[in-house]
């Protein structure tokens, strides 16, 4: 852990302020009072639910030497305090400068939108370690620091933790990072203080209003990514997406598009979508990719964007592509293959997420029906309930509305608001299943042979969050002692 005196990083870190104090030592960063140690700078932010400016006291108790706020405390005389304009922003700069900087040492690429971001990201670090890069990942999933998982809280970090991580790859020898950037994370300023080499839009659709309250304030936040990139960056964004333009209104960045639809200058084509892969034209070039469906089509697409801004010639990137199995938990198959049954888990769990995963399994599909198991989580987006239940019904032979992470809302009023939704045509093919593995089972049962059943909404996670807490819980898992039995 560095240590640095707090005037040496309140200079580094952009933020003016004069006192006797301030040749005070700081061994530690921290935002979490939990984490407070003896001689931390403890910076209170006023988050979404908490704020900090309560645990002022908390933080000084705990060994706590400086506080950084934007309203003035009462504090001993020996502590000395901080006034900021914005204790977020602040935050991410004060640990950008407490770490050294480590974006400023790495070709750093943050990739948001509403879906495909874990995808796309995942496709980067796996093309980079086959091509003999060090390289970092920070994803929904997994971190991973040149072959090191550190297990993922969130999609985007804290600003500590993230300048830790990126400190962690600069220390190994990194040359690049690809990380997601949540529209949480860019509202809350957790990348404040990050060099970004490119910013990256997949595409937005209705997500997170429980958060964001309005699309326009989630298209807000996502925009503001753009809007704070340096002159020397890129941004590269979806053709396709009619949003795509207003994400680069206001940026410094150069500006490149990709598109399957559009004239752009990352062009693909799709010749052929089956449950073996994509053949598709890139860039002119002729490409098979282990990647299934139109949304994964646009994933590869745009990490070729990416690539290709960041130097790498056309046919090493396809070569390189055509090899990657995508990430874990995305439209991922688990084959039954003595009852002929296919399995497919992923993390679809916005409506037109799941509207696209369901519609590529309709025209790939040879013969059979569609199963689907899905549900929403609790204490969060409302509004989507009845969409989710509506598209599982219309667009699947049967459809088992279950558990998704229902917290501590009661999952029968989560699954009761997916069937306001659903048409009364479609009601008679519905179950309301609320054990989530008992709803798998019941799935597995119906099937027959050539049908697929569709496990959607939790993709790559391994726990349940109920009312009793977390609990293990693998979709994967549950599938796999179903094909065993």
């Amino acid at each position: 852990m560095p240590v640095i005196q707090l005037n040496v990083l309140l200079k580094s870190a952009g933020i003016t302020h004069s006192s006797s104090g301030n040749l005070v030592e700081i061994s530690n960063i921290a935002i979490d009072s939990r984490k407070v140690s003896k001689g931390s700078l403890f910076v209170a932010i006023k988050g979404s639910e908490q704020d900090g400016h309560k645990y002022i006291r908390k933080a000084i108790d705990a060994g706590a030497s400086a506080i950084v706020c934007q309203e003035k405390a009462d504090v001993p005389d020996d502590i000395l305090m901080v006034l900021v304009e914005d204790s977020a922003d602040a935050a991410g700069r004060l640990a950008s400068a407490f770490y050294g900087h480590p974006s400023e040492a790495l070709k750093l690429v943050g990739v948001t939108g509403t879906n495909g971001k874990t995808t796309t990201v995942t496709l980067l670090y796996q093309l980079m370690k086959q091509l003999g890069h060090r390289t970092g990942l920070i994803s929904t999933v997994e971190n991973i620091v040149n072959g090191r998982v550190v297990v993922a809280t969130h999609t985007t970090p804290d600003p500590v933790e993230l300048n830790a991580l990126l400190a962690e790859m600069v220390a190994v020898g990194c040359e690049y990072a690809f990380m997601e950037v949540s529209s949480h994370a860019a509202h809350q300023k957790r990348i404040s203080g990050l060099r970004f080499e490119g910013a990256v839009f997949t595409n937005i659709t209705h997500d997170h209003l429980d958060y964001h309250k309005t699309f326009d304030d989630y298209i807000a936040a996502k925009k503001s990514f753009f809007d704070g990139l340096a002159s020397g960056s890129f941004a590269l964004v979806n053709g396709d997406d009619r949003r795509s333009d207003i994400m680069l209104q206001n940026t410094k960045a150069s500006k490149h598009f990709y598109s399957l639809r559009r004239s752009s200058e990352f062009k693909g084509k799709i010749f052929e979508n089956t449950l073996e892969g994509l053949e598709m034209e890139i860039d002119g070039l002729h490409a098979h990719l282990l990647l299934i469906g139109e949304f994964n089509a646009y994933n590869a697409l745009c990490a070729y964007g990416i690539c290709r801004l960041l130097g790498f010639e056309r046919e090493v990137i396809l070569t390189g592509l055509s090899a990657l199995p995508g990430a874990r938990g995305r439209f991922e198959t688990v084959r039954d293959m003595n009852r002929g049954v296919l399995y497919i888990v992923d993390y679809a769990h916005t409506p037109d997420a799941l509207e696209k995963v369901l519609k590529t399994i309709e025209v790939m599909k040879q013969k059979g029906g569609i199963i689907t198991v899905v549900g929403c989580g609790g204490h969060r987006d409302k509004e989507k309930r009845p969409k989710m239940g509506a598209i599982a019904a219309s667009l699947s032979r049967e459809a088992i509305f279950t558990d998704d992470n229902p917290r501590d809302e009661n999952p029968a009023d989560i699954t009761a608001a997916m069937m306001d939704g659903v048409d009364d045509a479609d009601r008679n093919k519905v179950l309301i299943i609320n054990d989530r593995a008992q709803a798998i089972k019941t799935a597995a049962k119906l099937a027959s042979r050539g049908d697929i059943v569709l496990v959607a909404g939790k993709g790559h996670e391994t726990y349940q969050e109920g009312m009793n807490g977390k609990i293990d819980f693998d979709d994967r898992r549950v599938i796999e002692d179903i094909i065993g039995r």
